[in-house]
């Protein structure tokens, strides 16, 4: 059963067909319509629409000749764009006559929404429009001319590009072929090649129309696709607030594809995914959490409310937990998140720092925040923390393990009780929070993002912290080895090493084989060498969104930290030699 099994149906007659439109929600909340794409029909939606129904009027419909909606005969000639237009106007005045709707499209859906929004008919009817994984032809048109009227070596490579991308183009316009391939073998197979291929999950989906409703779509692109490209339409400007949302690994469509849209969508807003094409399946909670923040925000009158800053595109509405978020790193890494529109989980044992973390996470743009307090070496706390975590704000999109203790002193001097300590923090701390979190990620089947904070001393041996560079050096080899195991999950693994930071890890150190007023005296120094060093956490949070965005392994931020992390792949000996000198403490 899927939840467009509970929705109310109700027939459109246009244009000699019939459209069979499902609704969910409260009619009279706003209507946000979606557009199904090639080869589906609407039950692709049925995710993406079960999560918008409790705030708005969700309406889906199938495309003539798909799914329940009848076939125009002939089928050349009927499925041109402005007939496909006629049907969207039907369907909009029948399920919202006296207000504009919110449209959302994907794959052929989003193609001919491009044409909804960009003709002059339909003005005034349309409030807003989310595009995903289906270009306007028009703009596609122009986008291929200028790259022949003028073809540098990087144009040609991209026409080359997404020519090769577009194989299955060519295919759909042979005649009977494609017929004859999806009411026989491909038919059939079809659905076992989406859940290997792009990890489309299983259930309901794709329906048992998939061969007709294949096999008539191939007239989308024969009533379109070459007359379209041939002659563009010069005025293809859309008229309403346009939401681009792009997969970074759709196999169809290059990124490059949107290059200048903004010149065709004047009030645009990009967002990036790391998804393949079919993501109303693989990512309805992404795209549920965007299509609302948008259409509430047009709503309201400010589409410039989105999140605009520097990563909005990849983090705006993600779920970022990060543990040790009460001050510095953590903190500055918390801030860079909200700062980019993403949902914030701030974790620090210290409940007070964490409610002000969560507070001016808000204020700095995070579209909503959260205060946890948890020691991250508690085991049975960090799982009641992932439990609650889960079930209240859902599954975390990225995970920051960030919460640590610092410790010096000699080995001998370092008590077994020093070594649990900073391993129970340093070590276990990131082990349960990849295992509980990570988990989660994994299961979803979604991808996601693990952070680990350790720190140059992992690559760096020192005399005088080896419990500390012990335990970052295990970080760092369990970053590695999960970043190996996970990767076929679509989920990355970085591991961030920082060298000198100015935070407050210096002053709250332990110093073994110490009395207590020594130890306050070297604090008191470290502190003070930190801050001259005056490197700050700020910069250690933009290298975090940058290896999360580029899918980095291993990122050395400081000079220093890059300077130990080369010396430790090319000239080892070295620093083994510069490990025996005795700090200035």
């Amino acid at each position: 059963m899927t939840v467009l099994d509970g929705a109310r149906e109700r027939w459109v007659r246009t244009g000699g067909v019939e459209l069979c439109v499902a609704e969910l929600g409260d009619p009279r909340q706003p209507t946000v319509v979606l557009v199904h794409g090639y080869p589906d029909s609407k039950e692709v939606w049925s995710e993406v629409a079960g999560r918008l129904a409790d705030r708005f009027h969700v309406v889906l419909y199938d495309v003539r000749g798909h799914g329940r909606s009848t076939a125009p005969s002939p089928l050349r000639g009927g499925f041109t764009l402005e007939k496909l237009t006629d049907d969207f106007l039907a369907v909009a005045d029948a399920v919202s006559p006296d207000r504009p709707v919110h449209l959302v499209g994907h794959d052929w859906g989003s193609v001919q929404s491009w044409e909804f929004v960009t003709v002059e008919r339909t003005e005034g009817r349309i409030a807003s429009f989310t595009s995903m994984s289906g270009p306007s032809l028009d703009h596609f048109g122009h986008w291929i001319n200028k790259r022949l009227r003028r073809p540098t070596p990087r144009r040609v490579g991209q026409l080359l590009g997404q020519g090769a991308k577009s194989w299955y183009v060519y295919l759909l316009h042979t005649p009977v072929l494609p017929e004859l391939a999806w009411r026989g073998p491909l038919g059939k197979r079809w659905p076992g090649i989406l859940r290997r291929l792009e990890k489309v999950p299983g259930g309901d989906y794709p329906t048992p129309s998939l061969p007709t409703d294949a096999a008539h779509g191939a007239w989308l692109y024969r009533d379109n696709v070459r007359p379209r490209l041939r002659r563009p339409r010069a005025d293809a400007y859309a008229h309403a607030p346009v939401q681009l949302i792009t997969p970074l690994g759709d196999a169809f469509l290059s990124e490059r594809l949107y290059d200048g849209l903004e010149v065709w969508a004047p009030r645009l807003t990009r967002r990036t995914l790391p998804a393949k094409h079919w993501v109303p399946r693989t990512r309805p909670d992404r795209l549920a959490d965007w299509i609302t923040e948008f259409v509430t925000a047009v709503e309201g009158g400010r589409p410039e409310g989105v999140a605009k800053g520097r990563h909005a595109d990849r983090f705006g509405g993600q779920l970022v937990l990060v543990t040790g978020a009460g001050n510095g790193i953590g903190r500055a890494t918390a801030f860079a998140f909200a700062e980019a529109g993403a949902r914030v989980v701030a974790v620090d044992r210290d409940a007070e720092a964490a409610a002000r973390t969560a507070e001016l996470s808000r204020l700095m743009g995070a579209r909503q925040a959260w205060a946890e307090t948890v020691d991250v070496s508690d085991e049975q706390a960090m799982e009641k923390l992932a439990d609650k975590v889960a079930a209240e704000y859902g599954v975390v999109d990225i995970l920051v393990n960030n919460a640590g203790i610092g410790m010096s002193g000699s080995f001998f001097d370092t008590t077994p009780e020093d070594w649990k300590k900073v391993l129970d923090v340093n070590l276990w701390g990131v082990i349960h929070g990849c295992r509980l979190f990570g988990r989660r990620m994994a299961e979803r089947g979604q991808g996601g993002h693990i952070v680990t904070i350790a720190s140059a001393a992992a690559f760096q041996p020192s005399r005088a912290l080896p419990a500390y560079s012990t335990s970052k050096a295990a970080v760092l080899m369990l970053s590695e080895c999960l970043r190996a195991e996970l990767a076929g999950q679509g989920i990355g693994v970085t591991a961030i090493c920082p060298g000198l930071v100015n935070t407050n890890i210096t002053s709250t150190a332990h110093f073994a084989g110490v009395d207590a007023q020594e130890e306050r005296r070297r604090q008191q120094r470290s502190a003070r060498l930190y801050r001259l060093r005056n490197y700050p956490p700020e910069k250690v949070a933009v290298a975090v969104l940058e290896a999360v965005v580029h899918d980095r392994a291993v990122v050395p931020v400081t000079p220093e930290a890059r300077g130990a992390h080369l010396l430790s792949r090319v000239l080892p000996g070295a620093l083994r030699r510069l490990a025996r000198v005795k700090p200035p403490l």
